[in-house]
């Protein structure tokens, strides 16, 4: 019989990488998507003969390999992305999940989305360009969401001669943005998506680099997705009583184990009554087991029959949350109208949605020099800026920076249930001497 330890062992030793493209309009995201699809040979027939049916009718020589990601007829139409386009390929060393996410500046929310439960960031730039604000809004909004790895792709070399001082003068321009930021692992490599030098296979015309391709660094870089690591967390989705002759008197209490370990016998809270139970039962796919972890689906049975409901959170009693009504956050706004001051929202945290009014905003986040403007009064689409929000019932917020899971909240319009902002509890972006000391023990390649 395997031992917990090996379980546990097999679950943080995935070969699954989930990672994020971005960077602005016409800097060749979905070029660069199509070219690793194409390259490690993870296209069908079918869709390369369907992209150079449609790239031979517009006149082009070779096939548009953006047509690969780029599947709205409104995108194939303006040659840009709009939506995130979501892929999913392998190779003999690991699996991925690639989320495209669109450049356009009034997309930004889309890049939210789509680097929300991303391991890596892939930011694009032009080398023509180099870093520009856009650039900047896409490493804050990494920064933010605390994506782990970033991969800086210096796009379009092929156009600047291959020259190498241009690829430098990008990448220690970008490498300081992002460490002053607090990301804690930054990787450049120049490239040319159109050409394909350094995508999958090394580039003939750049020989004075010796880093890893893009393809090379997504399958070799560490990720850990040991989410057992921390303390358990289930969010109650649902209250199973069947009331049948069969089970009279069964009480379950059904979710996702957002992280952690939970096991039992154990000592748990629910949140945020605080009322206290011990773990008698977990049934898990119809069987009934003494351990599950993260991410799990499985239904809790409680000694106690105490009042619980969707959108209460189970803990262990000996590393539970504390409950607030006042959040302090850092939030993206998405939504097209602005967010005031004394606006009365929803706030949803995991399965919990409650009332909630925006009692101060602050600071807004200047992206130029990153300087915070104090006071701004409300915060317009694509603004990234501190809050403090007064919650009408208590939540059991962590973290963003412990737990991107149960550290997440959405901010949302009570009337109409649009999406206002994407909120992170907790301190905004990681402090420089956390990055200092990560960078010291990883290396920075640069």
């Amino acid at each position: 019989m395997t031992s917990t330890t090996e379980q546990f062992a097999d679950l943080s030793a995935t070969t699954l990488l989930r990672f994020a493209t971005a960077g602005s309009v016409d800097d060749g995201k979905s070029t660069l998507v199509g070219r690793l699809l194409h390259d490690s040979k993870s296209v069908l027939t079918d869709q390369m003969e369907h992209v150079e049916a449609v790239s031979q009718a517009r006149g082009q020589e070779a096939p548009d390999l953006a047509l690969l990601t780029d599947g709205l007829r409104a995108e194939r139409e303006q040659g840009i992305t709009i939506d995130v386009a979501y892929r999913y390929f392998a190779t003999a060393r690991r699996r991925f999940i690639l989320a495209d996410t669109p450049g356009h500046v009034q997309y930004t929310r889309n890049m939210v989305t789509g680097a929300s439960t991303a391991d890596l960031a892939v930011v694009l730039v032009d080398a023509r360009n180099g870093v520009i604000e856009q650039t900047r809004r896409h490493a804050a909004v990494a920064a933010l969401l605390r994506v782990p790895h970033v991969v800086l792709a210096v796009n379009k070399m092929d156009l600047v001669g291959y020259e190498e001082s241009v690829f430098a003068k990008i990448a220690e321009e970008f490498t300081a943005y992002a460490s002053d930021l607090g990301v804690p692992e930054i990787t450049a490599i120049p490239i040319s998506a159109l050409a394909g030098d350094n995508v999958v296979d090394p580039s003939a015309n750049m020989d004075w680099y010796g880093g890893p391709t893009v393809l090379e660094h997504l399958e070799t870089v560490p990720v850990s997705h040991d989410l057992t690591a921390c303390p358990a967390r289930f969010p109650v989705q649902y209250v199973i009583r069947p009331q049948s002759a069969e089970h009279p008197d069964y009480r379950g209490y059904a979710g996702q184990i957002a992280s952690g370990v939970l096991r039992v016998g154990e000592a748990v809270t629910v949140l945020p009554s605080g009322r206290t139970s011990t773990i008698v039962g977990i049934d898990a796919l119809g069987e009934s087991v003494d351990i599950a972890w993260a991410p799990q689906s499985v239904t809790l049975r409680l000694a106690d029959d105490i009042d619980i409901s969707r959108g209460d959170l189970i803990a262990p009693s000996a590393n539970a949350p504390a409950t607030t009504q006042d959040v302090e956050a850092t939030v993206c706004h998405v939504a097209d109208q602005p967010l005031s001051v004394g606006a009365r929202v929803l706030i949803k945290h995991t399965t919990r949605t409650v009332k909630a009014i925006v009692k101060e905003i602050p600071s807004r986040l200047t992206l130029d020099d990153l300087s915070q403007h104090p006071s701004p009064g409300q915060l317009v689409a694509n603004d990234i800026g501190r809050v403090v929000v007064r919650t009408a019932e208590p939540l059991a917020l962590d973290a963003y920076a412990d737990s991107r899971r149960t550290g997440s909240f959405l901010l949302i319009d009570p009337a109409d249930g649009t999406t206002l902002a994407a909120g992170m509890a907790g301190e905004s972006f990681a402090s420089k001497a956390e990055t200092t000391v990560q960078a010291d023990e990883e290396g920075w390649d640069f």
